[in-house]
């Protein structure tokens, strides 16, 4: 298989073309190894004997494991992921700790893995930092919808809101390293909802 670089024009141009499957393959074979092996485990020869991409076309491209790193991360800012819309702010919240809760619990759990390797080097804690600020900026819309609907206070802030809800989650499972239930989830998302119905979490 030819290098990215090597794509033609119309490969380059086209959205599914052999430069985007290349990326694709190789940023997948990642995240397998990655959650597998952790960050010490995850190695170039690695990844292009997963993805079925040539060593040589994989090191031209990224370099290191840390720009395979950081790419992976960058990919999050090109999905189409965005919260699920149940029509109240209670049902998407939590609708978004379950996914987050799932993310952190599933073994091997790919999330955990990639908050552990973004300590390793400040390109990738930047990375990190990135894909979350994109992934919370989205999540703010099932406030701003609390809000079209006349549900909560018009001067509440997106990310308290979020941030209420979620943060338990991250501190419990990956900081603590202790059990929690989807229902402790499910908890902790209707605490945030009724705290910001009763105007507690307004913007500053």
């Amino acid at each position: 298989m030819p290098a990215p670089d090597d794509a033609t024009a119309a490969d380059r141009a086209r959205p599914g073309g052999r430069t985007a499957r290349v990326r694709a393959d190789v940023l997948a074979a990642v995240q397998a190894e990655l959650a597998e092996h952790g960050y010490d485990g995850l190695t170039i020869d690695a990844v292009a004997a997963r993805s079925g991409v040539h060593r040589t076309t994989v090191y031209r491209r990224w370099r290191t494991v840390d720009g395979l790193l950081v790419d992976l991360l960058a990919m999050g800012a090109d999905d189409t992921w965005a919260p699920t819309d149940t029509g109240t702010l209670e049902g998407d919240l939590v609708e978004l700790n379950r996914e987050i809760h799932a993310s952190l619990t599933v073994r091997p759990s790919l999330t955990t893995a990639v908050i552990a390797a973004s300590f390793r080097t400040p390109e990738a804690a930047n990375a990190l930092h990135d894909f979350w600020k994109d992934r919370y900026e989205r999540s703010g819309v099932v406030v701003t919808r609390a809000i079209d609907r006349g549900d909560i206070p018009a001067d509440t802030d997106p990310h308290r809101v979020v941030l209420t809800a979620t943060a338990p989650l991250f501190h419990q499972l990956t900081l603590l390293r202790q059990d929690l239930s989807e229902a402790d989830a499910d908890r902790y998302a209707r605490d945030a909802a009724k705290a910001a119905t009763a105007g507690i979490l307004r913007a500053s």
